[in-house]
């Protein structure tokens, strides 16, 4: 019996040691200043993209430098695309040469100079000419990457004349809009905090102090840190701001 109680003491003390030596996992939740209750807040842009290429071609321009902004439609990134425009060429050739034999074809069926089949396989070709044409001009479509909106280049990572297959990222690129402001706040918050509270968001980045106000709140709650997503606006002039800087919300 004192053996039992020995070895059930030492399976236990075991136990104990293994489980203060694993740390538990920390859940993601609000980072807060005790003193004050503000709340961690990220400035991001609305729309961040990363530009990929569709087509496998060399780099033939990049006409917007990094830092710099453009307009949406604007061309972002031009391929050299001489070889697609050469077969889009040649398949436009073929549809015109199909279109003319099916065109002869129909002719020649009404006077009773070719048969049904003859019309059934010029009809064949000319489709398969026009659907070759189509898909070659899809390509050539591709050849030249269009600002998706108004906005910024944040990084370029291919650079001119490097050849690239369809996929590899070309440029990254953000929204020159309005910012949003991401936190993560209490869940308990919620009595409180509704779309349209007003609050203070101090940047780290410019010292500075601009006035916000709650836009829109997330679909649910986490359940392990009891926190809730809260996306902010800047309201007013927020033109010295830029994706990434961060700073804290005070909603006092």
């Amino acid at each position: 019996m004192r053996l039992t109680v020995l070895r059930l003491a030492a399976c236990l003390l075991a136990a104990a040691c293994a489980q203060a030596a694993t740390p538990p996992a920390k859940p993601s939740a609000p980072v807060t200043n005790a003193s004050d209750g503000r709340i961690r807040v990220q400035l991001m842009a609305r729309n961040a993209v990363t530009l990929s290429g569709e087509v496998a071609a060399k780099i033939a321009a990049l006409p917007v430098p990094e830092g710099a902004s453009f307009s949406k439609g604007q061309a972002l990134v031009q391929f050299d695309c001489g070889s697609y425009r050469a077969q889009l060429r040649k398949s436009q050739a073929s549809l015109e040469a199909a279109s003319q034999l099916l065109k002869v074809n129909n002719q020649l069926a009404k006077l009773n100079s070719a048969g049904v089949l003859d019309v059934a396989q010029a009809q064949g070709k000319a489709k398969e000419a026009a659907a070759d044409a189509s898909y070659m001009q899809t390509i050539v479509g591709k050849c030249v990457i269009s600002a998706p909106f108004n906005g910024r280049v944040a990084r370029r990572i291919a650079a001119v004349h490097q050849y690239v297959s369809p996929g590899n990222p070309v440029l990254d690129i953000v929204d020159s809009g309005s910012l949003e402001l991401r936190m993560l706040v209490p869940s308990k918050w919620l009595a409180k905090l509704k779309p349209g509270s007003k609050f203070t968001v101090a940047v780290d980045e410019l010292g500075a102090s601009f006035p916000a106000r709650i836009e829109r709140l997330g679909a649910q709650i986490d359940p392990v840190s009891q926190s809730i997503l809260a996306v902010g606006v800047i309201e007013g002039n927020g033109a010295s701001l830029l994706p990434g800087m961060s700073g804290w919300a005070s909603f006092k």
